[in-house]
């Protein structure tokens, strides 16, 4: 009687330990979609904005730059609040900051406090997806760690699914109706409140370690800090590479594909992101994670050609389904890999940071095609190939040596 009451006790605690993960694992996937649905929601209404206050469109393309360019500083501030502070304080914060400077938006007054409003959210983006990571893979068990990274990291791409889908209220709300509706983002907040615990792990360091500064880290660790660098710098240039001027630049105006058209493109690779990023995921819980993206890295370039030189409505669609599906499927395995390349002590910091300054070295990306297709003079085709397959390959290169790096790294820290 007792040892049925002793393993029915353990089914429970079990059961709970599922539930909890589930929870958590659901809070952070909504704080990271509805973070990227936000930032999406500029890039709809550029020129909406522009007219709204009157100013040429340039003035307002500062926004999302700005955006980009304040990331790092907040990957680096909320990555220490949760270092220093918890997980779960700091992710309802930063998600009430950004669903709050979301709403001030649409109230801006001008576009120079439009901008500021911008470049403050840019903060709170760039500090979502460290704490949200460390979160999730300190949480959930082991064996979920795989197609929950891949899962955490669709978010990126649903935010701008659902983003595509808020515009179609623009008719109706105007672009600060629809910065408003943005705001709604806060219930996230308050579902990881009332349902997501305190990671167990950083319960038990914060018990027993004294906090580490990043610094101090970057220091005794110089080889794992540029190595995360320039790893996330190679992700970010196939990922901006891939996106940013491929559906306005090359799909409209040089393929002459009609906006309609377009639009379904984009809907159907990001369904393909996504896809990629839970499959991608779920493999490297087998494959191991390096593996894994050296995989999706390398099926990068045979479909590159695919992906640019069709003229046809039909192939197009095709080959930017299968290059999506294999870059953010790479990226899927993004938050598993860094989180467990960073030293424990600082998860919630260096995971971001090095993300957010991969970004924003590879913001040079839209300048870099631009100019390569003027030296080219045969359109973006040989741009976007040149910039994603180089980033691919170099990618691959560089998780050659990541086993012996990541081994040098834990033997040093005792990890």
């Amino acid at each position: 009687m007792s040892d049925g009451t002793s393993v029915a006790g353990v089914s429970a605690t079990r059961e709970v330990d599922v539930r909890t993960a589930r929870h958590v694992l659901a809070a952070s996937f909504l704080a990271w979609m509805l973070d990227a649905c936000d930032f999406f929601i500029v890039l709809f209404t550029l020129d909406n904005v522009a007219d709204g206050f009157g100013v040429p469109l340039e003035d307002v393309l500062w926004a999302p730059t700005l955006t980009l360019m304040t990331r790092p500083i907040g990957a680096f501030l909320c990555g220490r609040s949760a270092d220093r502070f918890g997980r779960k304080p700091t992710l309802i914060c930063t998600i009430v900051v950004y669903s709050l400077i979301e709403v001030m938006s649409a109230f801006s007054p001008s576009i120079g406090v439009f901008l500021a409003c911008r470049a403050l959210f840019g903060v709170a983006l760039g500090g979502v997806w460290g704490v949200g990571t460390s979160l999730v893979m300190e949480s959930v068990p082991k064996s979920w760690r795989g197609m929950a990274s891949g899962l955490l990291q669709a978010g990126y791409p649903a935010g701008y699914l659902l983003a595509s889908l808020m515009f179609l209220l623009l008719p109706v709300l105007g672009w600060r109706g629809l910065f408003i509706l943005g705001g709604v983002a806060i219930v996230s907040a308050i579902y990881v409140g009332l349902r997501v615990p305190e990671s167990p792990e950083w319960l038990a360091r914060s018990r027993t370690e004294k906090p580490v500064g990043l610094w101090t880290v970057v220091r005794g660790h110089m080889a794992l800090s540029a190595f995360a660098v320039a790893v996330m710098t190679m992700f970010n240039f196939m990922s901006h590479g891939s996106q940013d001027l491929y559906p306005k630049l090359f799909l409209a105006i040089e393929r002459h594909i009609p906006h309609d058209h377009v639009t379904m493109i984009v809907v159907c690779y990001n369904i393909a992101a996504i896809s990629g990023g839970l499959f991608f995921g779920w493999l490297s819980q087998r494959l191991g994670r390096s593996r894994t993206i050296m995989l999706a890295a390398l099926l990068v370039l045979p479909i590159l050609p695919l992906w640019t030189l069709p003229h046809s409505l039909l192939w197009l669609t095709v080959g930017a389904v299968c290059i999506q599906f294999c870059i953010q499927g790479a990226w899927g395995v993004v938050p598993a890999y860094l989180s467990e390349l960073s030293p424990a002590s600082v998860r919630a910091t260096f995971p971001g940071v090095a993300y957010q300054l991969g970004n924003l070295i590879a913001a040079s990306n839209a300048l870099i095609q631009h100019h390569l297709a003027g030296v080219f003079g045969k359109g973006l085709p040989p741009a976007l190939m040149l910039v994603v397959g180089g980033a691919s390959l170099t990618l691959f290169l560089l998780l050659m040596v990541d086993a012996r790096i990541g081994l040098s790294v834990r033997k040093a820290v005792g990890e």
